[in-house]
């Protein structure tokens, strides 16, 4: 697996599909809540693609008044468990250390994924929410000892 920030407007829609498959399709979020004024603006959108070369998983991060968000991780069904996740994850997290090596790096988990971000050093914080009818956690990664 290989995962890139994306620098191609072909990529861009790319990624743009995978979450519309995962999160529009698969989920019923509906495409207004899927899609917002960040994608355009101030979001970094990456692509994870197969060792064959298929697209197979998308996301973005953005600062906030917080520190830095993860958002929109979306891999294809037919590709889960194989390592997309963690290598578009580790990707993201490269990228986000070198620009803001101090900020806090946090996100929102969907429940089936909390075990998911736990293994890449990320613990929950604060209590269970409700986002598009999904429950999630606030995370917060833990960054590795230097």
């Amino acid at each position: 697996m290989k995962a890139y920030q994306i620098s191609s407007p072909q990529d861009r829609a790319t990624a743009f599909a995978i979450r519309e498959k995962v999160f529009v399709e698969e989920q019923g979020v509906p495409r207004a809540d899927e899609y917002d004024s960040h994608d355009e603006r101030d979001a970094r959108h990456y692509l994870v693609v197969s060792d064959e070369g298929t697209p197979c998983g998308a996301a973005r991060w953005r600062t906030t008044e917080y520190g830095v968000k993860l958002e929109r991780f979306a891999v294809l069904e037919a590709f889960r468990n194989r390592a997309a996740g963690s290598a578009i994850l580790q990707r993201v997290l490269a990228d986000v250390q070198q620009e803001h090596p101090n900020a806090t790096v946090y996100l929102n988990a969907q429940l089936p994924a909390i075990a998911f971000y736990e293994r890449h050093g990320f613990v929950k914080v604060g209590e269970k929410f409700t986002e598009c009818d999904i429950e999630h956690y606030k995370m917060e990664w833990q960054r590795p000892e230097a």
